[in-house]
């Protein structure tokens, strides 16, 4: 009886605590895109200054631009983009493609400061 009431609690527990997928995850930024397969959001779009395109934003000047549990930050090509906030890689790669990684970084200049995040950047397309 008392391996049958643990089981129940450990799944409560695992249940209240979600899927640990953030806002901006279930909104489907930095899902893989292109120009026949549009983004989720209507106020995303196909950003395909990036290898496999990147659903997003661009020209945010703050994180108020972003959705929530993602940043405005300053890309390596010079733009500022609305790009997840991470932990660790695989939090970039939820909707990407073996191909098309995105890796996770503080390195790039965030518009609000870096306030001890990283942020999932996606291989530019050489474009």
């Amino acid at each position: 009886m008392s391996r049958i009431l643990y089981a129940l609690v450990v799944i409560a527990v695992l249940c209240s605590c979600g899927d640990g997928t953030s806002e901006a995850i279930k909104r489907g930024v930095g899902s893989e895109c292109s120009d026949m397969v549009k983004c989720s959001e209507a106020d995303q779009v196909c950003l395909t200054a990036f290898k496999g395109g990147y659903c997003g934003r661009a020209d945010c000047v703050h994180d108020t631009d972003c959705p929530a549990g993602s940043a405005c930050v300053t890309a390596d090509n010079g733009m500022n983009y609305c790009f997840l906030i991470c932990a660790d890689k695989p939090d970039c790669n939820v909707r990407r493609s073996l191909d098309n990684e995105s890796n996770c970084t503080s390195s790039l200049a965030f518009a609000d400061g870096t306030k001890d995040r990283k942020v999932c950047n996606p291989p530019s397309s050489g474009i």
